[in-house]
């Protein structure tokens, strides 16, 4: 017995999946798409530009994995200094909420990597193929020499642009100075040769053949960004009562006076999306915020005689009730926005003062597991420790050690100890407590702080850096 849901004999069944429509972004020119340039141009700069600048001798920006320490600028930083990237992820989500809530996806629209880098390889694929409708055109058309050597130069391009990008990341890890010598003579490790192929590859595939389907399918921010605007948030609108119905008509005719809106349904809206949506549909998950629309509206609107803003940067609630630009910004510093902007306020406030404000020196006391106390011949009873001093500058420290915690506590050696800069030293370390005090102490752990005297530099003073650490007493 045939199901009633069977497709009936000889009918195509429905595929599973729909086929992928290619996405042919038109070029557009406008104020948002300047800025957009800008951001490209700002973002690049500091990525391929940041790893040449030089600090003290050595690489400015430099993750030194291999040696297991960071350099930002004038700050040396150790794995044990984690919680600053912590707290540097926390900074920029509670920023991406805050500037969600106040205008959207300002993030996707402008500095993201994927717009960033589709924005260059498009450049690169418009100059050897022309604006949308040639593209269209030389994908229909059949192989042949025009066609080969057209493909072929774009995606030489963007290899030559991919693997410089590769490059360039993995000089944030390998000093990048030392990355360029080891290319010039052929003498790259396996390693770099891997990472470069394999960012530079992840740069090919995303900004050349995925585009928009990295935004669509792949980025969780899409779905996710509906529970951070409401309707009093900044989002790109399309004027519905001003528009509708839509239609045609010549340029300085009155659409009023013919019944129709504003929109002339020309959908060049639709052509410069790099996304390929219809913004006059609403807002969709689909749409990153790039403004390329309000541009090329803007342009139709000008060529008509008509006022601007057609499709423009507005609240839902602001078009629903005809408010003014000065309403809507009112009611955009709405109190979820205030909060968010002075959490923000805090949280950097309190990251810069800690980074500025952190000791020079960075104290790990270990105590000796194999034994945890022996009497020494001295009449004493003698804890073992091992200390790892690591140094948080880039000028050699000289530090001394002492203990406080119980009377009569003794460090030894007691001798002077030398750190070169951005260096980690490790010494053995015992401390000594007199038989007549360790009776009073009483069997057991005891709490004790070692305390790292690092001797005063030129023009400033000396400064302690304390650790704690405990002190056993055998019956």
């Amino acid at each position: 017995m045939n199901r009633p849901d069977a497709p009936a004999a000889g009918a195509a069944a429905t595929p599973l999946y729909a086929a992928e429509i290619k996405v042919y972004p038109r070029s557009v020119t406008g104020r948002y798409t300047n800025w957009r340039w800008v951001m490209v141009w700002l973002t690049q700069l500091f990525f391929y530009g940041v790893p040449w600048l030089q600090w003290n001798g050595r690489q400015a920006l430099l993750f030194d994995l291999e040696s297991r320490r960071f350099f930002v600028g004038g700050l040396v930083l150790y794995p044990q200094d984690f919680i600053y990237l912590a707290a540097l992820l926390v900074i920029s989500a509670l920023g991406l909420f805050f500037f969600t809530a106040v205008a959207g996806r300002l993030w996707c629209g402008y500095a993201c990597p994927q717009t960033v880098y589709t924005e260059m390889f498009m450049w690169i694929e418009r100059r050897l193929e022309g604006d949308r409708g040639a593209r269209m055109r030389l994908d229909r058309a059949p192989w042949g020499v025009e066609k080969l050597w057209r493909k072929g130069g774009k995606h030489t391009g963007w290899v030559l642009l991919s693997l410089l990008t590769g490059f360039t990341f993995v000089g944030y890890f390998t000093p990048i100075r030392e990355l360029t010598a080891a290319l010039a003579s052929f003498s790259l490790s396996g390693w770099e040769v891997f990472w470069v192929l394999f960012y530079g590859g992840f740069t090919y595939g995303n900004a050349g053949w995925m585009r928009e389907q990295m935004c669509k399918y792949m980025c969780p921010y899409a779905r996710f960004q509906s529970a951070l605007i409401d309707k009093d948030s900044l989002i790109i609108t399309y004027d519905t009562a001003r528009g509708e119905p839509r239609g045609s008509r010549k340029r300085g005719s009155d659409a009023r006076a013919l019944s129709q809106g504003d929109c002339v349904d020309c959908t060049l809206c639709v052509q410069v999306c790099p996304t390929g949506i219809d913004i006059r549909k609403g807002l969709q998950n689909e749409c990153i915020g790039c403004a390329a629309c309000i541009d090329v509206c803007d342009d139709v609107m000008d060529k008509l005689q008509a006022p601007r803003g057609l499709i423009r940067y507005a609240t839902a609630n602001g078009v629903a009730k005809g408010w003014t630009p000065a309403q809507m910004w009112r009611r955009v510093l709405r109190p979820r926005v205030l909060i968010y902007g002075a959490v923000l306020a805090l949280l950097c406030g309190g990251f810069v003062a800690s980074i500025a404000g952190r000791d020079p020196l960075l104290v790990d006391v270990i105590k000796d597991r194999a034994a945890l106390a022996r009497l020494s011949e001295g009449g004493t009873v003698e804890n073992l420790y091992r200390v790892q001093l690591a140094n948080r500058t880039e000028r050699p420290l000289r530090v001394r050690l002492r203990a406080q915690g119980l009377p009569g506590l003794a460090v030894e050696p007691q001798r002077a100890i030398d750190i070169e800069p951005a260096a980690i030293v490790s010494t053995p370390l015992q401390l000594h407590l007199p038989m007549e005090q360790a009776a009073a102490a009483g069997r057991g752990s005891h709490p004790v702080t070692l305390v790292v005297v690092v001797d005063a530099q030129a023009g400033s003073d000396a400064t302690t850096v304390e650790s704690a650490a405990s002190f056993y007493v055998p019956d």
